[in-house]
């Protein structure tokens, strides 16, 4: 009898193994063994802080089974991630609870402390908060790609920035790329302003090009210490995005997302990553919003691949 499975979302046990056709799912599943680790992978599946009420929480698992859909192999960079040895940490439990944020942030810190380079899989943009917390507050420098600038009162999954102003990071200390018109407020834009964030808003990431815009913006950022950077999904097109409740008509390109995320991936003063803003339950029937994040993944990892060994 003949499996039949949903092509979008499959379970992996169903899909048919190829050693001519290695997938990234397996890659990340084998893990690094007695290897050392290259790139921790870990999930922290905030949800109930949105103000979308978004299910982001489904996201990181549905983020690993979409990597069965890919192999391991870049053609145009001519990397395989089977030479990177992996480590699937798995989720934060309950990482909204009261207790969750030392959860998270214990996650995070045991992650980077074995790891060239971390990615998280979100969750709510609120995620971010204990990532720049394990890096070091005071020192970190971070990257933002975001359609909105996360700066609203409170600890919500658009308060990102804000949580972290009040901890300590400085405004000269943080990047953001890819703010919309019609989706930022005059306050939240002078806020940005004031504090002396580096902006490159949407029509900045055409004219100069996306990936020397990012280099430009973890040089402006990376000083004082590591750097993270933080993708909010939202930031992309709806057509592209549709389980980001946020995104509009108008964001940046598929091409562009891939492009800044290698070049995230190469760059030695970046420690860690973020995937956030994705509901997986609210995903188009093609699952192409998960995909793309799985493709983060991948693009970041084959970066990684390409740095230089310290």
């Amino acid at each position: 009898m003949r499996l039949v499975v949903s092509r979008a979302d499959p379970v992996p046990e169903s899909l048919p193994v190829d050693d001519r056709w290695p997938r990234a799912g397996h890659w990340l599943s084998a893990g690094a063994g007695r290897h050392p680790i290259d790139v921790a992978v870990l999930g922290i599946p905030t949800f109930t802080r949105s103000r979308n009420r978004a299910a982001t929480h489904s996201t990181p698992a549905a983020v690993r089974r979409a990597l069965h859909h890919f192999t391991t192999w870049s053609a145009s960079r001519h990397v395989d991630l089977a030479d990177l040895w992996p480590w699937d940490v798995g989720d934060v439990d309950e990482p909204d609870r009261e207790d969750g944020d030392w959860r998270a942030r214990t996650s995070v810190a045991t992650a980077l402390a074995k790891s060239r380079l971390l990615i998280a899989l979100g969750g709510d943009g609120s995620a971010t908060v204990p990532l720049v917390h394990g890096l070091g507050v005071a020192t970190a420098g971070v990257v933002a790609f975001d359609a909105q600038y996360d700066l609203r009162e409170g600890n919500g999954n658009t308060s990102a920035l804000a949580v972290l102003f009040d901890a300590g990071l400085e405004g000269e200390r943080v990047a953001h790329l890819g703010a919309a018109d019609w989706l930022v407020s005059r306050s939240h834009a002078d806020e940005a302003r004031a504090r002396g964030l580096h902006l490159y808003p949407r029509g900045v990431l055409d004219e100069r090009g996306i990936a020397a815009c990012t280099t430009d913006a973890i040089t402006q950022v990376g000083a004082r210490g590591n750097v993270h950077v933080s993708f909010d999904l939202s930031v992309c097109d709806r057509s592209i995005a549709p389980a980001c409740l946020d995104s509009a008509p108008g964001g940046i390109s598929a091409a562009q997302l891939l492009t800044a995320a290698f070049t995230v991936g190469l760059d030695p003063r970046v420690r860690s990553v973020d995937i956030v803003e994705v509901d997986a339950a609210a995903d188009a029937p093609d699952y192409r919003t998960v995909r793309l994040a799985a493709l983060v993944v991948l693009e970041v990892a084959a970066g990684l691949a390409l740095r230089p060994r310290s």
